[in-house]
């Protein structure tokens, strides 16, 4: 009788969890076009005037380059070009309208506007009920002379491609450290992205705290929720031995778990943060940014050379290195693994927090949403995947790499579907490096 062979050894993890990656993130797909393709809710009959408790809200914030604009006036069109409601700005620069579902042109009333303030345009949007319906003006003169030029595109997109990468990275860094450290893929890193960034909401709209203040805080949260679900879920079941397949299927039914806790004790629509709303960019030559996004590069640079420099040059991170090396040996030539392991799930949950506030800031128009982990978590998996599973060095290149030719890819194809790009990167790197640009080659058999 040939001897048992566990299966851990004969389905190799490392190998077996992007194969069920790659299955998630198509059931994700394949649900997010469903959603996509919802269609919209027909009109009410043109006899009757639709009433406030038939509309959707549709709301927004007038904000330029940091002032408030109060008492400007917001109205809606439908299709006809006939006006269907109209709102006026509070001092906070807020306003809030009701309109049938459909689609609409808003468009401010320039009369209403300060002197020297003006609109670059109108804004259309198909309002549908149930969804966030959030309308954002800009405002000051319309950009010209390279506003018809292909480089200028190319440089704008390579510069926001690197910008969303490098908030991936901050994301993902400690997925990979959790990985590298425990060899657990954690389907659940998505949630701790969303948790971060609501806890920073809540801080900064409930509490009225300033944003970075919030998001300090916020960071200490992402920190205890770590620690939180090391202690209670996955230290307890690495004591029990339980085998990294079924590790693995907890944190799937923990993400789902986190994700509709979110959406019940949070909201299903994108709530938008108090400050740092409607910026005006800043312009060097062919080069466009808000002074939010390239806060965002320069603080995502900072924390990453931050942690480069705590993995390399510390004593915890040789001590991490050595755990992710050899878990066995590490622990026998005196290291405190499950001490390292804390820390690790304490950072990770630090740097989850951090890149959800990020995300939300840069990427999702100072919002936040209940599942904008989930959307994120499929690039993550690919950063890291590409960079190397497990290192650090790796996930920030890999991260990189996959936020360049996510936003790459909107030139070519509608921008809606460009996180496809990620999953694409996915199935290419695991068909031809599956160890990563920075990853060790793995012996199987």
């Amino acid at each position: 009788m040939a001897p048992f062979v566990p299966l851990r050894e004969r389905l190799p993890v490392p190998r077996l969890a992007p194969i069920l990656l790659l299955l998630l993130a198509l059931a994700g797909l394949g649900a997010g076009t469903a959603l996509a393709q919802e269609p919209t809710p027909p009109p009410a009959p043109a006899t009757t005037a639709p009433q406030p408790s038939e509309g959707v809200r549709v709301s927004g914030s007038l904000n330029n380059a940091g002032e408030r604009l109060g008492g400007v006036t917001v109205r809606a069109r439908d299709t006809t070009g006939a006006e269907v409601a109209e709102a006026t700005s509070a001092a906070d620069g807020r306003w809030v309208m009701t309109v049938p579902p459909g689609t609409y042109t808003f468009e401010v009333d320039e009369q209403s506007l300060p002197d020297e303030v003006s609109v670059q345009g109108t804004v259309q949007r198909d309002v549908v009920a149930g969804r966030a319906n959030t309308v954002i003006f800009s405002f000051g003169e319309s950009r010209s002379g390279f506003g018809t030029s292909g480089w200028e595109t190319l440089i704008r997109t390579v510069v926001d491609g690197l910008r969303f990468g490098l908030v991936i990275a901050i994301a993902g860094v400690g997925l990979s450290l959790i990985f590298g450290t425990t060899g657990l893929t954690n389907f659940a890193h998505g949630e701790l992205v969303t948790l971060g960034a609501v806890a920073a909401w809540i801080f900064n709209v409930s509490l009225g705290i300033q944003l970075i203040p919030a998001t300090l805080l916020a960071i200490g949260v992402g920190i205890v929720i770590g620690l939180l679900n090391n202690g209670l879920i996955w230290a307890p079941l690495r004591r029990r031995r339980t085998g990294l397949i079924a590790q693995l299927v907890v944190s799937i039914g923990l993400a789902i778990s986190l994700r509709y806790l979110i959406l019940a004790l949070f909201s299903d629509r994108a709530e938008a943060f108090a400050d740092y709303q409607g910026q005006r960019q800043l312009e060097w030559g062919p080069i466009a940014i808000t002074p939010v996004n390239l806060a965002c590069i320069v603080v995502s640079l900072v924390v990453l050379v931050g942690v480069a420099l705590l993995v390399q040059r510390t004593r915890i991170g040789k001590a991490m290195r050595a755990v992710a090396d050899n878990r066995d040996l590490a622990a026998a030539s005196g290291i405190d693994v499950e001490r390292v392991v804390r820390f690790v799930w304490g950072l990770g949950g630090g740097l989850a927090a951090l890149g959800g506030v990020l995300f939300g800031l840069s990427e999702l128009g100072g919002r936040v949403q209940w599942e904008m982990g989930f959307k994120l978590l499929l690039l993550m998996f690919a950063g890291i995947t590409l960079g190397g599973l497990g290192t650090a060095y790796g996930a920030l290149l890999g991260c990189v790499i996959v936020g360049l030719l996510v936003q790459l890819s909107t030139l070519i194809i509608n921008p809606d579907l460009k996180y496809i790009g990620g999953l694409l990167v996915l199935i290419v790197v695991l068909v031809v490096r599956p160890q990563g640009i920075l990853g060790s080659r793995a012996r199987v058999g």
